[in-house]
């Protein structure tokens, strides 16, 4: 290739040159187009047939959207609508005659089109296909339509009973969760306030303090006690007891003292 560009002539290699990078350059992708798996029409009403699309190019007047429709009664799909630069063209004359026209926006990547006053005939299967240059390959969507009587018409549609089911799901995860970190939060709360009330002393504390006692008297004390008594006189059995000095209850530390009582008879 890069030979073919050398041997042009030098006004047409820079274009060569410049067309070449932009090929290599260029990037195609095929083309995501999204519509509803099923819809229930009410007989002689409007009906909306959505389909959107995904490109990655940028989207020009080149682009166009294409719908065919492949009826239950049986037969061949044909294309009942084509819309490209900015018009519609209405390729069906006979079975969508004045009632199929655009509703789309190819700039928010949107190919919806309507019918009105739909009818029984009009149940089928309708394709939703879209071109956007480079990007022109990718399958199309498909859409299965049911015209009914209004008695007839579903409560809620499939997709409308999937949201609501993902919707209960999620919310019911979301309390649990909330009365989870309730609960959490109450109980710390709880824990805090009973360690904030409690007044008593801790188990190191008991250790560390000390208990005060009276001193006791030593026996040299009591032994002069005794030597102090008058000489000759008889001394009576010597008679120990302890006095209470704290005035306390039984279930306090007990403060005493020894005292010597002596029996001393006269001479």
């Amino acid at each position: 290739m890069m030979a073919v560009v050398v041997a042009l002539a030098p006004r047409w290699r820079l274009l060569a040159t410049v067309c070449l990078a932009l090929g290599f350059g260029l990037r195609v992708d095929a083309v995501e187009v999204f519509t509803t798996s099923e819809l229930f029409v009410e007989n002689g009403t409007r009906a909306r047939l959505p389909c959107t699309f995904k490109s990655f190019a940028v989207i020009t007047s080149s682009a166009f959207v294409s719908w065919d429709f492949l009826p239950d009664s049986g037969g061949e799909s044909f294309t009942i609508l084509f819309f490209s630069g900015g018009k519609t063209h209405h390729v069906t004359a006979d079975h969508f005659k004045d009632r199929i026209g655009w509703d789309g926006d190819l700039n928010k990547k949107d190919g919806s089109i309507y019918i009105e006053k739909m009818q029984f005939k009009d149940n089928g299967t309708y394709f939703c296909s879209v071109k956007n240059p480079p990007d022109v390959d990718g399958s199309r969507a498909r859409l299965l339509l049911r015209v009914v009587a209004k008695e007839n018409l579903p409560v809620y549609s499939t997709g409308t009973v999937a949201g609501i089911v993902v919707g209960a799901v999620a919310g019911f995860l979301l309390l649990v969760g909330l009365i989870v970190g309730l609960i959490c939060v109450l109980n710390n709360s709880s824990n805090r306030n009973s360690n904030k009330n409690y007044s008593g002393c801790s188990t190191t504390e008991s250790l560390m303090s000390p208990v005060k006692q009276t001193p006791k008297k030593s026996s040299s004390e009591t032994q002069g006690l005794v030597n102090s008594l008058p000489t000759g006189s008889h001394q009576g059995p010597v008679i120990y007891a302890q006095l209470d000095h704290s005035g306390g209850t039984s279930n306090q530390i007990i403060k005493s003292e020894s005292v010597v009582y002596a029996d001393i008879r006269k001479n």
